[in-house]
């Protein structure tokens, strides 16, 4: 009842109340754009080709939400803008100018910003060419990779290929411009909150594919052990997304004129899963690279795009490999435990027991090393153990590890900014009046 009482007071805050709204107002604008079919494509024929093929191509259809099955203008999706994000921050390893406009705050943001859009729609147009050179491929009447089908593709050409590149970049483009603004003007995080429609999106024609597929005859063992899975599925994530290591920091006294300062203690919060949803999704962009590759008559990646669009033990251990990898790649570009050690010794603080600088860094990186561990094995089996379990039991739709992530991930972000709408307006939490899950103080 409490939780209900939470949500009540939504309603309450008009500025949140605009917030979501508007929120909702561009995910229904990108949910229209995902039927709108890109010219010069068979929608019937490229909708069978998808459903008749598994593996990569289905996990790039279900991060679309449909709109390859569809070909519409955003079939694309977000992807290209998290890309280039993820890479504009790695290049802060190797270009020591994008390390100083880090430094310079929000102008440097604001120019960071501004490369990774110029990265988003370079990427989108290198990626739309490949699905041009693809869909040409798909042909049946060519002698295609596809065969049972007809002519995904009815006037082949270069006309085709320019306007195929112009209609996919100008749609993943709005979404980038969509994703901004609802980030600005919505709820949270707006790229976030179109993964998270997408996905979700695909669950009701999954659940009606599945039912046409058993004529009606739902095994109830079947069911259950699939919700089981999903139920435990989600605490683990949710479990893990909420662990923390707390690191606790001591601060020096020091006297000034007649007042004391510092002395308190305090705690450095080290999370469990550092990373968040960027391996399992920057893993997957990697996987659906070959394709790209093999559809430009790459030599050999022909060969190797067929391997992984067969979904079965070798894309899972590389999907596996490559998130682990990404784990700690990614951690060890976000987190510097040697900043963290400068900046503790440059406010006079301390871990006891053990000596600023040097040997404090040296310990949490220990301390990060061994909580990323856990965290990239985490990631790994929740994002292959319930796809095995989803396709032993021949279920149509993901209920893929990387799904729950990101759809958990997303959701405990959602409440987390409602409620800081709440709290900052004197209302309590969406956890009730005893326990606010954000401050973690019980009311005076």
């Amino acid at each position: 009842m409490a939780a209900l009482a939470g949500f009540s007071n939504i309603g309450k805050v008009p500025e949140l109340r605009r917030r979501i709204i508007f929120t909702l107002i561009i995910v229904a604008i990108y949910r229209v754009g995902v039927f709108v079919t890109t010219p010069g494509v068979d929608r019937v024929v490229m909708h069978q080709v998808v459903k008749g093929q598994g593996g990569l191509l289905g996990l790039f259809n279900m991060f679309s939400g449909g709109a390859l099955a569809n070909l519409s203008i955003f079939a694309l999706g977000i992807m290209p803008y998290v890309s280039a994000s993820i890479i504009m921050q790695l290049m802060g390893l190797v270009s020591k100018q994008v390390e100083e406009l880090k430094k310079e705050g929000e102008a440097g943001r604001r120019k960071l910003e501004q490369w990774t859009r110029y990265g988003a729609v370079a990427l989108s147009a290198f990626q739309s060419f490949g699905v041009a050179m693809m869909l040409e491929g798909m042909n049946g009447g060519d002698g295609g990779a596809i065969v049972g089908h007809g002519d995904v593709v009815t006037n082949p050409g270069w006309s085709f290929r320019l306007l195929t590149m112009v209609t996919l970049t100008t749609g993943s483009s709005l979404l980038m411009w969509l994703g901004e603004q609802a980030t600005e003007r919505g709820i949270g995080n707006g790229v976030s909150m179109i993964i998270f429609a997408s996905i979700v999106s695909g669950i009701p024609a999954g659940v009606i594919t599945y039912w046409q597929g058993t004529g009606g005859d739902v095994q109830p063992l079947t069911i259950a052990v699939l919700l089981g899975v999903l139920l435990a599925s989600i605490a683990i994530v949710v479990f893990f997304e909420r662990a923390q290591r707390q690191i606790p920091i001591q601060y020096s006294r020091r006297q000034v004129g007649r007042r004391v300062y510092g002395g308190q203690t305090a705690h450095l919060p080290l999370k469990v899963n550092m990373a968040s949803m960027i391996p399992p999704i920057f893993a997957s962009s990697l996987l659906m690279f070959p394709a790209t590759l093999a559809n430009m008559n790459i030599p050999g990646m022909q060969v190797f795009s067929s391997l992984l669009n067969r979904g079965d033990w070798l894309f899972h251990v590389l999907f596996s490999a490559l998130i682990i990898f990404f784990a700690f790649f990614y951690t060890a570009v976000t987190f510097q435990p040697v900043d963290v050690a400068d900046n503790l010794k440059k406010q006079q603080a301390n871990i006891p027991g053990i000596r600023p600088g040097r040997q404090t860094a040296e310990y949490i990186d220990r301390v990060l090393t061994r909580l990323t561990t856990g965290g990239a094995v985490y990631i790994a089996v929740i994002c292959t153990v319930p796809s095995l379990v989803a396709q032993s039991f021949h279920i149509p739709f993901q209920f893929g590890g990387t799904t729950l992530i990101i759809v958990v991930g997303v959701a405990l972000e959602t409440v987390t900014q409602i409620e800081a709408h709440l709290i900052t307006r004197s209302y309590e939490g969406l956890t009730g009046p005893r326990m606010t899950r954000l401050s973690g103080r019980r009311p005076a």
